[in-house]
């Protein structure tokens, strides 16, 4: 019970520190609209052209890989600090060390088996070579005898 009461005024302070500092912020801060203020930028560069680019999908691609094995080394952490102290256990939950070692490295194993099922997958199908053949970012037109691409699909259309 101490423990949910203790997660419960954590979460209530942060909350109520984010709405605090939100609420001191649009009450303090100086109202002074100008043409400026309203431009669109990003990164403090002024815009050149539409805003509706192609975005190539790598950097997505890389990003989420990212995200998957950095999120898998960081679970490393607490299983190793869940059974640093096998010691102490394996005697509460009534096993031999041995046993709860095993256990605990065929645990890690397995997920790390599985994440190198997703990072094979990954690198069989060429979603980690950054420069890509053609034929693999192709689209994906039923090829016609005695022809290239269909007309239609080159043609430059906008959104």
């Amino acid at each position: 019970m101490a423990v949910l009461l203790s997660i419960c005024v954590f979460f209530a302070f942060g909350a109520a520190f984010v709405f605090v500092n939100l609420t001191m912020g649009s009450l303090l801060r100086p109202r002074l609209p100008n043409p400026q203020k309203s431009d669109v930028y990003e990164c403090g560069e002024p815009t050149i052209g539409s805003s509706w680019v192609q975005f190539d999908l790598r950097f997505y691609i890389i990003a989420l890989v990212f995200l998957v094995f950095d999120v898998e080394v960081a679970l490393f952490y607490p299983w190793a600090v869940a059974y640093g102290n096998a010691e102490e256990l394996a005697h509460q939950w009534k096993m031999t060390l041995f046993d709860l070692r095993s256990a605990a490295v065929v645990d890690m194993l397995f997920f790390f088996g599985v994440l190198l099922v997703g990072f094979a997958y990954l690198w069989r199908f060429g979603y980690l070579d950054w420069v890509r053949s053609a034929a693999s970012t192709s689209l994906k037109i039923p090829p016609r005898p005695g022809g290239g691409l269909s007309r239609e699909a080159r043609i430059d259309r906008s959104l």
